[in-house]
């Protein structure tokens, strides 16, 4: 499994409940683009329309800008493939007050492409200073420790 596009953000404003693996309906330009890291998860969204689910917001650049098709829409909404149940629990999930769909991976699964979705709820600003500063804690903790190892 080859990570081809993280969306790091996430992680931070978000906690993330659960995730889902899912396929994308991709042009075949758009695919290549993808491989050679021509995708940009930031602002994307995940969002269910009329029992199917979309990726909405993710600018995949052209992989030959001179050779695009003059109505490549490179922010335009893909199609995510996903089973009948995961939608059917998603729906019902995303229906809850607080919680949403958000883009976390692009990454590859042999040759195809998949995208990992991530069902979240977001974080207040005081839990994000906490994290911020355990993580500082820990850091600082592991150098001291591997300071004092070598002094030994």
């Amino acid at each position: 499994m080859k990570v081809l596009a993280e969306n790091k953000r996430a992680f931070h404003n978000y906690e993330i409940l659960e995730r889902f693996n899912a396929g994308i309906s991709l042009l075949g330009q758009e695919v290549k683009s993808i491989r050679t890291r021509g995708v940009g998860l930031a602002g994307s969204y995940v969002i269910i329309r009329q029992n199917e689910v979309f990726w909405v917001g993710a600018k995949i650049s052209p992989y030959q800008p001179k050779n695009a098709p003059p109505d490549y829409n490179p922010e335009r909404s893909r199609k995510l493939l996903l089973k009948k149940s995961e939608i059917k629990y998603l729906i019902g999930k995303s229906r809850q007050r607080g919680l949403t769909l958000l883009p976390l991976k692009v990454y590859t699964k042999g040759s195809k492409i998949k995208l990992e979705i991530g069902l979240a709820k977001g974080r207040r600003k005081v839990d994000k200073r906490e994290r911020i500063k355990k993580r500082e804690f820990e850091r600082k903790r592991k150098i001291l420790l591997k300071t004092r190892g070598r002094m030994a």
